[in-house]
């Protein structure tokens, strides 16, 4: 079931659709033909939901039912399933953030009078919510006050995929709140960085560039800002491989970064320093100390001490206060 079609009401119901009758389906002379409860087939559909279906019953009576006389089968039978929303507003997950901090151009040093206050960061969800049927969202995000806080499992497993956002999390100086638990996770922060840095970091500075390249080709003009930030991951990337420490501040590059964004270099200078990086980049991950892979077994054998911490909690306060 696609996600599309299970939250647009609106989509068009296709032939061959099991769906549920929602009210008793009277027949031509007003007798009952169908109880409510009803299975049945979508044999013609309309061109809009204006108009009527016909749905074929087992007994081969067909009846004409408008899109509010029927539900999907399938929708009808996970029911609440589908609709977590009631089981998740009893809980302010928000009050089960563990770790929160800010990242973007503040965190990298990058930051003007007019820069956003972007906070990332970790929520541990109450085990019995985690266990529940209704599971518990991947993030929480508040567009619109830059926020957005993963699931403690969500966050690792994106940690051990070297993602830079991720990462960055672990990696910035500008960290609000760390309970105790948020705190052995940061101590143990080199266990994510491995020799897979240099693919994911590849593999974003290469979505970068193209994002360049749509700049010209769709607005006759670079966005300067992608460009940076290009440079930027390069820089990063390269301090991870040759130090093993994730150099999210970039003070010592602040003046030249702030005249890419500006568009005050010229993209001649600009590629060539990019090139350069490309070079470092390659010789860093040839000389690497990092392992070939993160340490998993540490990783997952935290995960599972904040689970078990979880499910110990007594009193339904915050977790892992501190």
């Amino acid at each position: 079931m696609s996600e599309e079609y299970r939250f647009n009401p609106h989509l068009i119901v296709p032939v061959g659709t099991q769906v549920v009758t929602l009210a008793e389906v009277r027949g031509r002379a007003g007798g009952r033909a169908c109880p409510r409860g009803a299975v049945g087939e979508i044999v013609a559909a309309p061109q809009d939901n204006f108009h009527s279906y016909h749905v074929r019953f087992p007994d081969g009576t067909q009846a004409a039912l408008r899109r509010q006389e029927f539900a999907v089968r399938k929708h009808h039978q996970a029911g609440e399933l589908l609709r977590p929303e009631g089981a998740l507003s009893d809980f302010n997950l928000y009050d089960h953030v563990i770790y929160s901090c800010v990242v973007g151009s503040r965190a990298y040093g990058l930051d003007e009078d007019d820069s956003d206050v972007d906070r990332r960061g970790i929520y541990l969800p109450p085990a019995e919510l985690h266990w529940s049927l209704y599971g518990v969202p991947e993030q929480l995000e508040d567009k619109s006050r830059e926020e957005c806080y993963w699931e403690l499992q969500k966050f690792l497993a994106l940690a051990l995929k070297a993602n830079p956002n991720v990462l960055e999390c672990l990696y910035t100086p500008l960290v609000e709140r760390a309970t105790p638990l948020a705190r052995e996770l940061l101590a143990m922060r080199s266990a994510f960085l491995s020799k897979l840095v240099y693919q994911t970091y590849n593999g974003y500075v290469l979505s970068q560039f193209r994002k360049l390249e749509q700049d010209v080709r769709n607005r006759g003009q670079m966005r300067w800002k992608h460009a940076m930030h290009l440079i930027r991951l390069l820089l990063e990337g390269v301090g991870a491989l040759r130090d093993g420490f994730l150099p999210v501040r970039v003070d010592a590059h602040r003046a030249r970064l702030l005249a890419v964004r500006r568009g005050e270099l010229a993209w001649e200078e600009v590629n060539s320093w990019r090139l350069s990086l490309h070079a470092d980049f390659d010789a860093a991950f040839a000389a690497t100390s990092l392992p070939e892979r993160p340490d998993y077994e540490r990783v997952n054998a935290f995960l599972i001490r904040a689970r078990r911490a979880s499910a110990l909690r007594e009193g339904g306060g915050r977790p892992d206060e501190g």
